[in-house]
This record gives structure tokens, C-alpha cells and sequence, in this order.
């Protein structure tokens, strides 16, 4: 009889570690630290910089689609004027052709996280050339 008490036990014990380790969850994500995004665009003390924090954004992942032959034109002294006149930077921000391009389909991995929230700040304080 003990040895039949601990032959259960023992799948017992199988069966609840099966379904202890079994999760619901397939995949784990990674949540980035990023400052706040203000969605607002009221901060007015840390305008986005076009020219050192957004061009260089263009100039290292989308440089090789967009370089004349595409819109928008996101080579250096020509992208803020292609974004600007092409209807591309709107607010709101998140509703922006720029910012849904960047954060939707076959551009969606081109740029990091932060790299998006620069782009849409930069759009909600009003995408300016500085």
C-alpha cells in the first residue's frame, strides 16, 4: 500500500508541476524606461531638436528608401521641407501620416521606441526647424 500512496504522490507531483509551469502567456516582452512623451506638446523648456535629434533619426534608418527617388525626401537640407509641404506632419501627432508610418507595418522595426517618441514629440510641439 506505500508503495502505491507514493507511486500517486509522485504523479501527482508531475501533474501539478505540468500545470504549474504551463503558462497562459507564449511571449515576454521587454518594457523600455523612456521619459514621458508630452502628448500635449506644452512643454516648451525641451523643444525637439529638428536638425541633432530628428534628422539623424532619418539619416541612420530610412535614408536608404527615402533618399530622392521616394516621398517623403529624408536626406539632409531636403526632409524638413518634404515632410512640411507633403502633408506628412499634422497634429495630433499620433494621427500624423509620419508618425503612423513609423509605428505601422513594414516600417513599424526600422526605429526603436525612443526614436518614435522623438518623432512624435517633435510633431506635437508643433515640428518646427530648429
Amino acid at each position: 500500500m506505500t508503495k502505491i500512496l507514493k507511486n500517486l504522490l509522485l504523479l501527482m507531483s508531475i501533474v501539478v508541476g505540468v500545470i504549474y509551469f504551463s503558462s497562459c502567456e507564449k511571449y515576454t516582452f521587454r518594457v523600455e524606461s523612456l521619459p514621458p512623451v508630452d502628448t500635449g506638446g506644452t512643454d516648451t523648456t525641451n523643444y525637439v531638436k529638428f536638425a541633432t535629434e530628428v534628422q539623424p533619426i532619418f539619416t541612420a534608418s530610412c535614408i536608404g528608401c527615402h533618399k530622392g527617388t521616394r516621398n517623403p525626401d529624408l536626406r539632409e537640407g531636403n526632409s524638413f521641407a518634404s515632410l512640411t509641404t507633403g502633408g506628412y506632419v499634422t497634429l495630433p501627432a499620433a494621427d500624423s501620416k509620419l508618425y503612423k508610418m513609423m509605428t505601422a507595418g513594414s516600417h513599424s522595426s526600422l526605429s526603436t521606441q525612443a526614436q518614435k517618441n522623438t518623432i512624435y514629440l517633435w510633431i506635437s510641439q508643433g515640428a518646427r526647424n530648429n
